[in-house]
């Protein structure tokens, strides 16, 4: 396949799964901001949201105060937010249409509609009178893509390349939204106390707490993960399970070990001359979410240790343009 085309197809895949995970963490947001808090509590979840996208500099550049309403406003609708929904539901399309005859019709009219339903969408005050409702039509319209990809297409490289993009994607988003959650809990570790002690100690606190109940359900609710959670732990949540959950579970759809564990199935399917050390890089952070259990991961430090995936989630998506979507120097 030519990288140019690999590259689109990546690169729409991870547009629209992008845009869905944007709408995920917008969408916890809005639910945790309704329970009973301080305003500085408030104003805090927001930017650590605005944080954790690496979107506090863009936000701040444009706004003198941070309000709901403007966060939401700026990772929604703003063009000059290239990681705004309404930004990568555009570039989604416009990397479908350059590559027409690699997709199914029905694949690229997925992508056409909900670019064009996205801009009268945005016309109205919709966003503003029920964003829930908006960011689950976003989440849905992502669900179809992905349904008429796997439904329709042929399963050669242009699918593998899609599903990787998609894959990767999801790893970096879901690994960004656990962070939104937990990013705080190291500077609450007292001395010589580990990070797993503080947390759990503090949360233990809280577990009887009605509105700590909602921030979690709030939590999985954002990956799709409530249902899952009652199904296999059947108790109380809790935040080293819900760590446990979305981190190292690879039967959990959204978790960064299933997401691991497709990436690596992905890159064996278009694999190249080239792509070994690719292939093995991802293969060593498979395994290492296979084999880890989350008490280490605590003893570690969480936030550390999503920092860390992020950072090497990176260097593989560069590794992959690298070796198949960048065209050779002549």
């Amino acid at each position: 396949m030519l990288s140019r085309t690999a590259d689109h197809l990546f690169w729409m895949a991870r547009y629209t799964e992008r845009a869905e995970n944007t709408a995920r963490m917008l969408d916890v947001h809005v639910q945790t901001a309704l329970l009973p808090q301080s305003t500085d509590d408030a104003e805090q979840g927001w930017r650590a949201l605005l944080g954790i996208s690496e979107l506090q500099y863009g936000y701040n550049k444009k706004y003198d105060a941070l309000t709901q309403k403007d966060v939401i406003d700026f990772m929604v609708r703003d063009p000059s937010n290239s990681s705004s929904i309404a930004s990568c539901l555009k570039q989604a399309r416009e990397n479908a249409r350059a590559v027409r005859g690699a997709l199914t019709t029905e694949a690229w009219e997925i992508q056409n509609a909900t670019w064009i339903k996205m801009q009268g969408y945005l016309q109205t005050n919709a966003l503003e009178q029920n964003p829930s409702d908006f960011f689950e039509w976003v989440k849905h319209r992502s669900h179809l893509s992905r349904g008429v990809t796997i439904g329709t297409m042929l399963k050669d490289e242009a699918f593998h390349f899609i599903r990787l993009g998609t894959f990767l994607e999801r790893a970096d988003n879901t690994a960004r939204i656990i962070d939104v959650k937990f990013h705080g809990a190291k500077e609450t570790v007292k001395p010589g106390q580990s990070q797993q002690q503080s947390l759990l100690s503090t949360n233990i606190k809280a577990q009887d707490s009605q509105i700590d109940f909602y921030y979690w359900a709030a939590i999985l609710r954002s990956v799709s993960g409530f249902e899952i959670y009652r199904k296999v732990y059947r108790d109380v949540i809790t935040p080293e399970r819900v760590a446990e959950l979305l981190i190292l579970r690879a039967d959990m759809p959204r978790s960064l070990a299933a997401c691991m564990d497709h990436v690596l199935s992905n890159l064996k399917h278009v694999r190249n001359d080239v792509s070994a050390d690719t292939e093995r890089f991802a293969g060593k952070l498979d395994a290492d979410l296979k084999f880890s259990r989350i008490e280490e991961v605590f003893d570690a430090g969480l936030h550390d240790y999503l920092t860390v995936f992020l950072e090497r989630i990176f260097e593989l998506g560069n590794r992959i343009s690298k070796d198949f979507l960048v065209p050779l120097a002549a």
